[in-house]
């Protein structure tokens, strides 16, 4: 059947829905049943419904003024490119009421004459001042400076940082596509919330790999005398496994700028066990590993499973962590000089790729 003789058909059945004295919801999910991909929105379907209300009897579309045209000429481009740039939320059906073309022709000039592409707004970490961008600059200067002189800097960094792990975390959409047949009907999925129980995790690793983690007990806020803590059972754990950084200053540690990690306690016991802090800028998780690659990663794997409590959580959370190679996490720090470089090219603003 071709397509305008399916939305004829179903113009025809939301009559005789209104007709049975059905609602305009009630002839929705039955046209979406029979239809499935094919069939016409949300929108579509009310407003059809609507005119049938209101003693409507056809179902041609309306009839409109002039004849759309169908050519691009230079006129006909530049019109749609004035109406682009006073307003580029306008749709293709906006842009055809107001030039009389029809949508294909309009489309067409947007994409091949004006090289335009329509674009959602993308959601950023924080909005940066100048001299948060500032800030961003020169720690990634400072960070390839770094690098470019010793080539096995990165391999002397130990990052770390701490994260929520939820008993259910819902799966994104992207995890939930499937690959069906026009005539499968879409898979339901419901909008479940996070849940309520949920461990921290605080955990640090370097480009071989995990190095130290432990799980926050219940009613234990992260400050500074705990998070002090942390940071012995660290050092402890590195002369353990990490032979190559028994000698004072053989690494630096990379942390965010959390309270907890900035305050005097920490910073004179950092100074006294002879590490060094890196500078990380604030509202940076496109410049900490632990973000742009750890987390995401073991948090995306977790998605969609239910746990039966704390204990099962934590049991999840340790065997992803395990199921991360040696390859990614060496990887992880090249990307950091990468992601160093691409903020320098943007002079300190966020970047989508790099």
């Amino acid at each position: 059947m071709t397509g305008k003789f399916i939305v004829m058909e179903q113009r025809i059945n939301i009559k005789f829905c209104f007709k049975l004295g059905r609602n305009a919801t009630e002839t929705y999910e039955m046209l979406k049943l029979v239809y499935g991909d094919d069939c016409l929105s949300r929108s579509s379907v009310f407003e059809w419904f609507s005119r049938f209300k209101d003693g409507r009897e056809d179902f041609e579309d309306d009839a409109r003024s002039g004849r759309p045209k169908s050519v691009r000429t230079p006129e006909l481009i530049e019109k749609v490119r004035q109406l682009i740039e006073n307003d580029r939320r306008m749709t293709l059906r906006m842009l055809e009421d107001q030039v009389e073309a029809n949508k294909d022709t309009i489309h067409a000039i947007l994409i091949e004459d004006l090289g335009k592409r329509k674009i959602c707004s993308k959601f950023v970490p924080h909005f940066l001042t100048d001299e948060q961008k500032l800030m961003r600059l020169e720690s990634s200067l400072e960070l390839m400076q770094s690098v470019d002189k010793q080539p096995k800097f990165l391999e002397a960094i130990v990052t770390g940082d701490e994260t929520w792990c939820f008993q259910y975390d819902p799966e994104c959409k992207r995890q939930s596509m499937e690959w069906r047949s026009k005539s499968s009907p879409r898979q339901q999925k419901f909008r479940f919330q996070k849940s309520k129980t949920k461990v921290m995790l605080i955990t640090f690793f370097d480009s071989i790999g995990i190095i130290h983690k432990e799980f926050v007990l219940p009613g234990q806020t992260v400050n500074k005398e705990y998070y002090l803590e942390v940071l012995k059972r660290l050092v402890a754990r590195i002369h353990r496994i990490r032979p190559q950084f028994r000698e004072t200053g053989s690494w630096m540690l990379l942390h965010d700028n959390a309270r907890p990690h900035t305050a005097v306690i920490i910073k004179q016991f950092l100074a006294k066990s002879g590490i060094v802090a890196l500078n990380h800028p604030s509202y940076s998780p496109d410049l900490s590993p632990a973000d742009y690659f750890l987390f995401p990663k073991i948090k995306t794997a977790l998605k969609g499973h239910r746990f039966d409590d704390r204990k099962d959580i934590e049991k999840n959370v340790t065997a992803q962590l395990s199921a991360v190679s040696s390859d990614e996490f060496h990887t992880c720090f090249q990307h950091l000089y990468n992601r160093s470089k691409k903020c320098v090219d943007v002079q300190g603003a966020y970047f989508e790729k790099y």
